[in-house]
């Protein structure tokens, strides 16, 4: 799949600023309160913008590398078809109290 890319002419303030352009903005939901960019310089002096998700503090576990190879395996898991669904706290405790009589 071919991908477009879009090329814009910024001018650099005084101070350092530099405006993004308003659709831009808008497309990668920028245009939100605190938004935040990465800047990323290369090597070969290109300058790579990507926007960044701010994370709470009290929820930035749910993104470290151990939790997200175990979200995979749990996705993998369901397409797999590899769960149960119970009815409620009953059936549930019926299906830890079967699990334990097989042990």
């Amino acid at each position: 799949m071919l991908h477009s890319m879009k090329t814009y002419l910024l001018t650099i303030q005084s101070r350092g600023t530099v405006a993004l352009p308003a659709d831009l903005r808008r497309r990668l939901h920028l245009d939100q309160a605190n938004a935040q960019i990465k800047l990323v310089e290369g090597e070969d002096g290109r300058i790579e913008l990507v926007p960044v998700v701010a994370v709470p503090a009290d929820q930035a576990w749910f993104w470290t590398d151990r939790w997200q190879a175990m979200e995979r395996e749990a996705d993998a898991d369901i397409a797999a078809g590899r769960t149960t669904v119970v009815d409620g706290l009953e059936g549930l405790a019926a299906l830890f109290a079967a699990d334990d009589a097989a042990r």
